[in-house]
């Protein structure tokens, strides 16, 4: 399990490395458009609308807008529903824009991350306690995968910039910038806390040894194949039992730690239960354990510092006691589960669209 204080950790150390203006607050050309909506397949579309149930007159902020798949929907379903639409992708935002406009005064585009939104939302007088849902879809949307030039995808070659949001902060590094100046504690540290890899010292080893044979990792291929090169784990398959390349995890790490991705989800959590109403509805989709720890920490409350912990209670001090009411208290939490267990993509949707094939459910309400 990972918390928010490992995170936080490697997050220092990546300042010291780069010296440069990163935005860490925790409370407080962009590639060609070459994939369209049209391609956009949203993911467990029918369990969003059945739990999130939009009613005419709703307010709802879509925290991850990407191509609009799922704010569509919920415009569709009920009139005079207003979406607020938030993403830090610009050409997400582009799509938003366009969708306002066949949504006049229904759709209200925001630029930026979670947690520049409530200063977004000031500017649209919009108050704490006030909005009806909220919908988290995790990770990388498909027009990000599709597009060589923005360096997400293994499949595509392009230079290894991962930034979702880099036009907006041209001073923050890339992945090629960690590769070639980030030693080589620090990269088994990305590695193995981000992308779960357990080969992570081989393959830092690996970077630092490239780095000594001045060999520059530059582009998509290059980082894959040297990955490959080292992991020797055979071929490794997926939930459909197709292959999988075996630097999907070590993508899947620099993206997250470039992007401030599990800070950047903690932070949106108390957002969201400032701004819900009494009764008001959360959907989740995860696509990966370090996403899922953090909702499941939050609604167990297993929260100290406005950080997650690392463990349950429980666990992480074995000759600590606490009587009844001090535990309510301690685990005492804002959240109610809409349903018994975490909820995956039916086999239908999954053969459709394989890239739900991960995706964890959790519809929540604010109590």
């Amino acid at each position: 399990m990972i918390g928010i204080r490992c995170h936080l950790e490697v997050y220092q150390s990546r300042l010291a490395l780069f010296g440069n203006y990163i935005n860490s607050r925790l409370l407080s050309n962009e590639c060609q458009q070459g994939s369209t909506k049209e391609h956009h397949v949203p993911v467990m579309s029918k369990e969003v609308m059945k739990y999130l149930k939009p009613t005419s007159g709703s307010a709802f902020i879509d925290m991850t807008f990407g191509a609009g798949g799922h704010t569509r929907q919920i415009l569709q379903s009920s009139p005079n529903v207003k979406v607020y639409a938030l993403d830090r992708d610009p050409v997400a935002y582009g799509y938003a824009e366009g969708l306002a406009e066949e949504y006049p005064g229904q759709v209200i585009p925001l630029l930026g991350r979670f947690s520049e939104l409530p200063e977004l939302l000031k500017k649209h007088k919009v108050m704490p306690s006030s909005v009806d849902g909220f919908l988290f879809d995790f990770g990388c949307s498909s027009m990000q995968f599709d597009v060589a030039d923005r360096g997400f995808s293994l499949s595509k070659d392009g230079p290894l910039d991962m930034r979702m949001d880099g036009s907006r902060f041209p001073g923050e590094p890339t992945v090629a910038d960690v590769l070639a100046r980030a030693d080589e504690t620090d990269l088994a540290q990305i590695l193995k806390v981000y992308g779960q890899e357990k080969a992570a010292k081989k393959i830092a080893r690996a970077i630092i040894d490239a780095r000594y044979m001045f060999k520059t990792l530059k582009t998509t291929s290059q980082l894959a194949e040297l990955v490959a090169s080292v992991s020797g784990d055979g071929h490794r398959t997926d939930r459909l039992g197709r292959y999988a390349h075996s630097a999907t995890k070590t993508f899947q790490a620099f993206r997250i730690f470039i992007n401030n991705e599990l800070n950047e989800i903690n932070y949106g959590m108390f957002i969201a239960e400032r701004y819900l109403k009494q009764g008001g509805r959360l959907i989740t989709i995860s696509f990966h354990s370090l996403e899922d720890t953090i909702i499941k920490r939050h609604l167990t409350g297993s929260l100290e510092n406005n950080q997650i912990n690392i463990l349950p209670p429980r666990y992480t001090n074995c000759s600590k006691w606490f009587d009844h009411n001090e535990m309510e208290t301690i685990t005492r939490s804002p959240w109610s589960m809409l349903h018994k267990h975490v909820i995956t993509p039916e086999t239908e949707e999954v053969e459709t669209n394989p890239r739900s094939r991960s995706a964890k459910f959790r519809a929540i309400m604010k109590v």
